[in-house]
Parts: structure tokens; C-alpha cells; sequence
């Protein structure tokens, strides 16, 4: 119970980012926001280094509109953000916008004018600038606001990070991050999707959670720079934690931790990764040969739900130090181990681990079913070889439909997940 106690304060912990740092020649940034309404499904057209002609028309054409007065700025660009995304193609250059909130004059800078901010220009509760950029593929920039600090982009659908933190991309062709703002649908909080497009026409795409620690190196609790261990071919899609409902999300069934019910909104969040991310990324992106899920500690064990909810739906799900043991913690609810004991075997091809180890042994110590962790254990090793176990007495055969890894010792966070995320990215790649 105490190693329980102690995983749920670290599941309970919301993700985040930091601000940016600057360019070169530039001190620490203090960020910069720029609004975006609520977002949607893509307009369609397909991922990396350019817009539709179509797409940048209609973008054109929206901006033009928001000028006149026709349209409300915020929720127009939150249309163009969910279309083609900035910059978008113009007249004459790119056009590079930000709401005006009170921070500017804004400016841009970046490799195309050798970081010396060009003004952008102020008009219908907006900044905004043309610029001619002759070879746009590759070319970084950022926004320099009224007290001279440079940030990314909050509207740019490209992106990366260098060793002055987060920058924006004109266009690219090499393996570059997009983002999706505002994604929403079913009723749940809308969210950021972060999306590793790689050079090549994709085979894999692989939907991953709490989106806030797979890229960022300076994020709040750590990153996996799972960028850095994807294959060639693999495109990954990085889903935003919704902040205080996470746990709500990413768990099958309610809980009762210190005495409070919680949890239990897994299914809403496995339908809208399925009814609305995927769809939105694949309009976009092209369909793959396969697709898979996978997430760490409470988002390992929705991964694991996602196979069982939508059987057929996914052809591989994976969990590092997943939270099996979800439902009895102090209530008497349905683990995900005891569902997989009655399902059978799936389509699903599985990955499971974890750190820690057996300290002084796993036992069902309070009748429940589940083999708990001891507090000299951890990592959720008991409850991940127990379902180990399961799914091997079904019939899954490792290393070809199941695999399992123990990673002696190693603790819960992002540094031990990424230091081992290329074995379930290996598996799921040799598909």
C-alpha cells in the first residue's frame, strides 16, 4: 500500500512545459501567448514542409476577413491554426501573426533576416507581418515581443528545440514536431497534440500520452526525447494530458484513494483518441501500414484499456510501469489484469515493463486479487509480471505477440522511460 500510495502522488502530478529561451544573442524569455479558440478536425492535405495552395488561399483569404472586421480575430485564427497552420503562405512571403495581448509591439526575427526583428505591423486587435523568405524549408523563427524577449511561435504548426530551447519552422522537410491546438471533442477538455513528422512517407504511427514530457528537454518533469529513438519511418503523435482530469482519463474504472472516489472516465478518453485524434492525424497525415498506443504508469495502464475497449482497432499497445493494479487500490473494482484473466487472447500485439523489482516478494496481502508491490518493490513490478503471467497462459508468445522487460532498480519517471522507450518502440517498429 505504501508503494501504491507513493505511484499515485506521481500519477497525480500534471504535466507541463517550459517557457522558451532565446535565440542567439538573447536573454531567457519569459514566453508569450497567442490565443487560439477552440480547434477541431483537419481541413485534410498531407504532413511536412508545405501548405495547399488551397489550404493557404482559404487561409489568406480568412485573414483578410479578420482585417475587415468580419470575422473575430481569435476564433479565426484558431481556424487557420486547425487548417493549414502558421505561417501561412501569402502574397509576397509568409504571413506571421500574433494576437495582440497587451505584450507587444511584436516583431520577427530569425534566419531569414539574420535575428534582427522586423516591426510587425498592429490592426484588428492583431500583429502581423508578411515576409519574403525566398527558401523557407528549415528556416527557424521566433516573435520578439515589447520587452524585447523572444519566444516561439504560439501558432506555428512546426516547431523544434536547440540549445536555446523552443523555435518555429517557416516549412520542413527533414523529421521536424508539429502541433495541433485545441483539440477537442466527446465532451472532454481540449488539448495540444504534438506530432513528430518524420522525412519519409510513414508505415507506423504510434499515439502517445501525456504528450507534455515526449519531446520538450526542458519540460517540468523530465522528457522522453522520444524523437531521438524513433525509426526512420515512424510517425508519432504525442496526446496533451487534459492537467486535473488526467487521472479521471486514463483509468478504466473509479478508485478510492484516501478516501475519495476517482477516476474512472477511460472509455470517453479511449473513444476520443480513436473517434476524433486519429481521424484529424490520418486526414492529415495518410493511414499506416500500423498503428499502435502507448503510454507510461497511468498511461500505460490506458494503452492497455484501449486494446480491450476497441479490440481489432490497434495493432499494438505498450506500458512502462503501467498502474495494473487500478480499481483496488482501496476499493474493490475490476483491474485491467483481471479483465485481460477473462478476454482471451487478443489481435493486439502487447509490450509491458517496469523497474524496481520483487523486494521482499509479491503477495495478494489484502485478498483482492492482485499481487501488490512491497514497499522495498516498486515501479509496479509485482502487478506487471502478474499480468505477464496472464497473458502467457492465454497463448501470447513472446517475443512475437507479447514482450515483457524488467529494468532492475530503475525508478518512476521520465528519465528511466526514456532510457528504455526504444524496446517498445523496437517491437512495435519490427511490425
Amino acid at each position: 500500500m505504501i508503494e501504491r500510495a507513493l505511484l499515485l502522488v506521481l500519477a497525480l502530478a500534471l504535466a507541463g512545459c517550459s517557457d522558451d529561451a532565446e535565440a542567439p544573442g538573447k536573454s531567457a524569455s519569459g514566453g508569450g501567448t497567442g490565443g487560439a479558440g477552440t480547434g477541431g478536425t483537419s481541413s485534410g492535405g498531407s504532413g511536412g514542409s508545405g501548405a495547399s495552395d488551397a489550404g493557404a488561399n482559404d487561409d489568406w483569404a480568412l485573414f483578410q476577413s479578420i482585417l475587415e472586421g468580419k470575422t473575430d480575430a481569435a476564433s479565426g485564427l484558431a481556424k487557420i491554426a486547425a487548417s493549414d497552420g502558421f505561417p501561412v503562405q501569402a502574397p509576397g512571403g509568409f504571413l506571421f501573426v500574433h494576437l495582440d495581448d497587451g505584450k507587444g509591439p511584436y516583431g520577427l526575427a530569425g534566419d531569414h533576416n539574420a535575428w534582427q526583428p522586423s516591426a510587425m505591423q498592429a490592426e484588428a486587435g492583431l500583429y502581423w507581418i508578411v515576409a519574403p523568405i525566398a527558401e523557407p524549408d528549415g528556416k527557424k523563427y521566433k516573435l520578439e515581443d515589447g520587452a524585447q524577449q523572444l519566444a516561439a511561435d504560439p501558432l506555428a504548426r512546426r516547431f523544434g528545440y536547440d540549445q536555446y530551447g523552443e523555435y518555429s519552422s517557416v516549412r520542413a522537410s527533414a523529421a521536424h514536431l508539429e502541433r495541433w491546438l485545441d483539440v477537442a471533442g466527446l465532451g472532454l477538455p481540449a488539448r495540444s497534440l504534438r506530432v513528430r513528422v518524420p522525412a519519409v512517407v510513414p508505415t507506423h504511427h504510434l499515439y502517445v500520452h501525456d504528450g507534455q514530457n515526449l519531446f520538450d528537454p526542458n519540460g517540468a518533469f523530465g522528457s522522453w526525447k522520444l524523437d531521438e529513438s524513433a525509426g526512420p519511418a515512424t510517425l508519432l503523435v504525442g496526446i496533451d494530458n487534459a492537467g486535473a482530469a488526467r487521472m479521471d482519463e486514463y483509468t478504466h474504472v473509479a478508485d478510492v484513494i484516501s478516501g475519495q472516489t476517482t477516476g474512472g472516465k477511460g472509455d470517453s478518453y479511449a473513444d476520443f483518441v480513436k473517434d476524433v485524434v486519429r481521424p484529424l492525424i490520418e486526414a492529415r497525415y495518410g493511414k499506416p501500414q500500423k498503428v499502435g498506443v502507448m503510454g507510461s504508469s497511468l498511461g500505460g495502464l490506458i494503452s492497455f484499456h484501449q486494446a480491450l475497449r476497441h479490440p481489432g482497432v490497434w495493432d499494438y499497445a505498450a506500458s512502462l510501469s503501467g498502474t495494473f493494479g487500478w480499481g483496488s487500490i482501496e476499493a474493490k473494482n475490476e483491474t485491467l489484469i483481471a479483465r485481460f484473466a477473462k478476454a482471451g487472447k487478443l489481435g493486439t500485439k502487447l509490450y509491458l515493463d517496469s523497474g524496481g523489482g520483487p523486494g521482499s516478494g509479491c503477495a495478494d496481502s489484502d485478498g483482492d486479487g492482485t499481487n501488490d508491490d512491497t514497499p522495498d518493490a516498486g515501479d509496479n513490478y509485482c502487478e506487471t509480471v502478474q499480468l505477464r503471467d496472464v497473458l502467457a497462459s492465454q497463448g501470447y508468445v513472446f517475443d512475437q505477440d507479447l514482450w515483457h522487460w524488467w529494468e532492475n532498480g530503475a525508478p518512476h519517471n521520465e528519465a528511466a522511460w526514456a532510457a528504455r522507450v526504444f524496446r517498445p518502440l523496437q517491437a512495435f517498429e519490427g511490425m
